[in-house]
């Protein structure tokens, strides 16, 4: 896949998810992933080690700010205390920052102290769903860790929610974090096998045959998603995306195509028009 397909299937699917996850709030700050990569190969990623890093493009007011509500947990309700103050932190990450991994790392937190089904299942998702476009290998890995740990013990809570079974198998799948990739794979089949109408299931699986070049097998996928969902927009770009890497040009088209009434602002349309036109020479 050259650059140009890159950034076009990227800007579809971040677009949509931070419409989803965030509303009007807009992207993360660029660039400031690079700050948390391992210092050597072997080295793993910590929480500690990525908010240092992502405190060093903070004021000292703010880092003030930080360490005095750290440290107002006092005697009484500590849980509430606590969660009171993940929770701060986590929107300080979020809309003042715009630092996603320490926003995720304080959501997490809180779900794990809170420790219901809703809370560890949100979290989980949402760095899942981030985790879907990471390039970096260190920070792929710690939060396919993180949303793996969510996702395990929100079904020790209820071990029957077949969504929680696929994002834990997709935790595999996209963080690489398993000897044998089929892990994550079976978890997620085993969903579809119960119901093959699993949205959710079948763009795993479709995003997994994808990564690892079965493309005729992405292609069954997506068109089970298409034909519940027609307007999917994820689906519909990752359609085009294979028929990229299968270098059919006229079908890259017609899907790219598919999502240009689809796109939600007037840059995705942008991008779309130009990749369509790309293809077209």
């Amino acid at each position: 896949m050259n650059k140009a397909q890159w950034i076009t299937i990227c800007i579809g699917v971040l677009i949509v998810a931070a419409l989803f996850l965030f509303g009007r709030t807009g992207p993360y700050k660029s660039g400031t992933a690079k700050n948390f990569q391992s210092t050597t190969p072997q080295s793993e990623l910590t929480a500690d080690s990525i908010l240092f890093h992502a405190k060093e493009i903070l004021s000292p007011a703010q880092i003030q700010w930080m360490n005095d509500l750290e440290q107002s947990v006092i005697r009484g309700d500590v849980k509430k205390q606590k969660l009171d103050v993940f929770h701060q932190l986590a929107h300080f990450w979020k809309d003042s920052a715009r630092i996603f991994e320490p926003y995720a790392w304080y959501e997490a937190e809180a779900a794990r102290l809170e420790n219901s089904e809703k809370s560890l299942t949100f979290a989980a998702h949402l760095i899942l769903e981030n985790l879907k476009n990471e390039e970096s290998e260190p920070l792929k890995r710690w939060k396919a860790l993180q949303a793996k740990d969510l996702f395990e013990r929100s079904l020790r809570i209820n071990d029957k929610n077949d969504s929680t079974i696929v994002g834990l198998g997709a935790c595999y799948i996209f963080g690489n974090i398993a000897d044998n990739p089929m892990e994550g794979i079976l978890k997620v089949r085993q969903v579809v096998e119960k119901d093959s109408t699993n949205i959710f299931a079948q763009m795993v699986l479709g995003q997994g045959s994808l990564m690892s070049g079965q493309y005729d097998r992405a292609i069954d996928r997506f068109e089970k998603v298409l034909a519940f969902q027609p307007l999917n927009l994820e689906a519909i770009l990752l359609m085009a995306e294979v028929f990229e890497r299968k270098e059919d040009k006229a079908n890259a088209i017609k899907w790219y195509s598919k999502a240009l009434p689809l796109a939600p602002n007037p840059a995705m349309r942008s991008a779309l028009e130009k990749r369509i036109n790309e293809l077209k020479k």
